[in-house]
C-alpha cells in the first residue's frame, strides 16, 4: 500500500492508501449485499485488510482479544466479500458481503438488533429484528 505523494491524492486520487489510526486500525462497516442491511461494525488492521482483499472473505482484528480473526472461523457463519469501498480520507472501509448465517456473535442476523427510543424517562432500548438464528452458548463454548 503506497504512501501519498500529494496530500490531495488520498482524497481525490485512485491510489489505495489506507490511513490506519494510532492503534493501526481502520473502522469497517459490513452490510448485506442483497438487502443493504447493516450487519456489523468491526476493525481491520493491515493484515486483516490484506487477507480480506486476497481471500475474498472478511477478516477482522479484535481489539478485546488483540487478535486477527476470520469471520466464521468459530461459528461457521461466514462473510464473502462482494464489494469493498474506501471512504473519502481512506480511514474507514465499507464491505458489502454475502452473509452465510448470522453476523452477530449473539446469534442474531445483525449486531444492530435494538432501537433507541425516548420517553419522559430518557433514552432506552427496544428489541427489533432480534430473533436468534443460533444459540451462542452452543457455538462459542468457552
Amino acid at each position: 500500500m503506497s504512501s501519498p505523494a500529494d496530500p490531495n491524492d488520498r482524497e481525490e486520487g485512485l491510489a489505495f492508501q489506507p490511513k490506519f489510526d494510532a492503534s493501526g486500525l481502520l473502522t469497517c462497516v459490513a452490510t448485506d449485499a442483497a438487502t443493504g442491511d447493516v450487519l456489523m461494525v468491526a476493525h481491520m488492521n493491515d493484515e486483516a485488510l490484506r487477507k480480506t482483499i486476497a481471500s475474498g472473505e472478511a477478516w477482522y482484528f479484535s481489539r478485546s482479544r488483540n487478535a486477527l480473526w476470520r469471520k466464521g472461523e468459530s461459528s461457521g457463519h461466514t462473510q464473502r466479500v462482494v464489494e469493498m469501498r474506501m471512504d473519502c480520507d481512506q480511514d474507514a472501509i465499507w464491505i458489502r458481503v454475502e452473509q452465510h448465517g448470522a453476523a452477530c456473535h449473539t446469534g442474531r442476523q445483525s449486531c444492530f438488533y435494538r432501537a433507541v427510543t425516548t420517553d419522559d424517562g430518557g433514552a432506552q432500548l427496544s428489541f427489533v429484528d432480534a430473533d436468534r438464528l443460533f444459540d451462542p452458548n452452543a457455538v462459542y463454548r468457552k
